[in-house]
């Protein structure tokens, strides 16, 4: 999920927001507003309502991002590259970039999140119950009071044990400990995901047609994306355990062509776009990768600049390169494959271009991987 636009910097990770982010907003302070607070506290007049209802969803939503740094400030901690937080229709996600190196710290870093929400809830509790006790019984004692209950609710949630969910993350934990094989939990956790799911929707649908109103579609629409990211960790997980033990080295382009860096759009479209069979051309330096082009990057270039753009101009540039080894293993390699928009690493021994990983290449070491004999569990 790409945020829209960033707020800055929290613990020194990149924080942005969807535009989904305000239909829940909006949809929160509606509720709120319009229905819950004038139904438990009549006769306020109207801006106080929307003013209530405007700062409940501020703080939940600070309450949401505080739950997403936690993980992301853990990861950190546990060896983990984080890239970004970004909040979404459906709550907020930390980018982490790798796999946790053992159970304990996927355990770790899953668990600091619902526990922080659970924090926020007791202690917005606590809050409430002191405004009780002094005799407050305005909109305040009730904005904060929604706040301990979300907070709660969004703890217990996360923590049922179905992926994506930090529950899943759990789940699949306790698994990976107990049988020692991460790819046989991901998909248990997977599996729970899209039970879950099912049941979110068959709930949501049940509530929707028996007059409980739109709260049960949104239900069903949790479950519905539930299934899709638990589909998805699923074969991913089912990717991994096909590419146990294959090195880079081994399903890598080796040798690939090359090209300059300040060869032009012009040049390279007259004289290698036809004899070069790949959708990817490296651009090197004495041998070192500088780059790397493609054809989509080339087709983006109208035709009456290409003579003054240079390769170098439109290339995935050096510093967002993917580079391997060909002794690394490939799993190690495959969830950096996104950092380059192009989904291609470059191989390299010492600084020196030896090869290119493309889809094409991984999806021949997928099937090559169905010939190997496994063994029987």
């Amino acid at each position: 999920m790409r945020a829209s636009f960033r707020l800055g910097r929290i613990a020194g990770v990149p924080v942005g927001v969807n535009w989904s982010v305000l239909v829940i907003f909006v949809l929160i302070a509606w509720v709120l507003s319009a229905n819950q607070f004038p139904r438990s506290y009549p006769d306020r007049p109207g801006w106080a309502y929307l003013l209530a209802g405007l700062a409940a969803a501020v703080v939940f939503f600070v309450g949401l991002l505080a739950h997403e740094v936690s993980h992301a400030v853990v990861a950190k901690r546990n060896g983990l590259r984080v890239e970004g937080i970004t909040l979404w229709l459906f709550g907020g996600v930390a980018e982490l970039r790798g796999e946790p190196s053992d159970p304990g710290a996927e355990l770790r870093i899953s668990g600091v999140g619902p526990l922080v929400s659970l924090v926020l809830g007791v202690f917005f509790g606590a809050i409430a119950v002191l405004l009780a006790l002094a005799g407050q019984e305005g909109l305040l004692l009730g904005s904060v009071s929604w706040l301990a209950g979300i907070n709660v609710l969004l703890a217990v949630f996360n923590i049922l044990p179905a992926a994506p969910l930090d529950g899943g993350r759990l789940l699949r934990a306790a698994v990976w400990k107990a049988t020692g094989d991460r790819a046989r939990a991901s998909v248990v956790a997977a599996r729970a995901g899209w039970v879950l799911g099912v049941l979110l929707i068959g709930l949501g649908l049940w509530q929707f047609l028996a007059g409980y109103g739109v709260g049960g579609l949104w239900l069903a629409l949790i479950g519905w994306f539930l299934i899709g990211a638990a589909g998805m960790e699923e074969r991913q997980a089912r990717l991994g355990s096909a590419l146990t033990g294959v090195r880079v080295g081994e399903v890598m382009t080796p040798q690939p062509q090359t090209a300059s860096a300040e060869m032009t759009v012009a040049d390279f479209v007259d004289h290698y776009l036809f004899a070069y069979r790949h959708t990817a051309l490296p651009l090197t330096e004495d041998g070192r990768p500088v780059g790397l082009v493609t054809l989509d990057r080339v087709r983006g270039v109208p035709p009456d600049r290409r003579a003054a753009t240079t390769l170098a101009e439109v290339a995935c540039r050096a510093d967002d390169l993917v580079l391997a080894r060909p002794e690394e293993q490939l799993n190690d390699l495959l969830p950096r494959l996104s950092e380059c928009s192009d989904g291609r690493a470059l191989v390299v021994t010492g600084d020196q271009l030896v090869g290119i990983v493309s889809p094409s290449d991984i999806s021949r070491a997928v099937q090559r991987s169905t010939l190997r004999p496994h063994p029987a569990g």
